[in-house]
C-alpha cells in the first residue's frame, strides 16, 4: 500500500471557510486555534511544503478577552530602526486607540 501524496492541483477548490466568534474567548487560545486552521495542520492531507490551509473569518474580535492583568501589563514593542526608536504599546492602547487630537502629524 503506497502513501497518499497530494499533487498540489485543485487545492484552492478544496479549501473551506470557517467563521469564528471571538466573543468571550481568550486571545491566546483563539489565536492558536485559528493558526492551526490557517496552516492546514488539521487537514489529514497536510504536507509541510504545500499551502493546505483553510480560510478563517473572525467576528466580534473586539469582545475577545485577556486573562489576569494582561490588558494593562502586557507590552508590545517594536523598533523603527532609528536611534531611540523603541515604540511600546499596551493591549488597552491597541484595542481602544485614542481619538484624533486635531494634530495631523500625531497618528493614533
Amino acid at each position: 500500500m503506497s502513501t497518499y501524496f497530494p499533487s498540489g492541483q485543485g487545492l484552492a477548490q478544496e479549501r473551506k471557510w470557517y467563521v469564528v466568534d471571538a466573543a468571550g474567548k481568550t486571545v491566546g487560545h483563539l489565536a492558536s486555534e485559528v493558526a492551526a486552521v490557517l496552516t492546514g495542520k488539521r487537514n489529514p492531507k497536510w504536507t509541510p511544503f504545500l499551502d493546505m490551509g483553510d480560510h478563517v473569518i473572525v467576528v466580534n474580535a473586539r469582545k475577545a478577552m485577556f486573562t489576569g492583568s494582561k490588558a494593562t501589563g502586557k507590552v508590545y514593542s517594536r523598533h523603527t530602526r532609528y536611534p531611540g526608536g523603541l515604540r511600546q504599546t499596551t493591549v488597552t492602547e491597541m484595542c481602544c486607540p485614542r481619538q484624533n487630537s486635531g494634530r495631523p502629524w500625531l497618528r493614533s
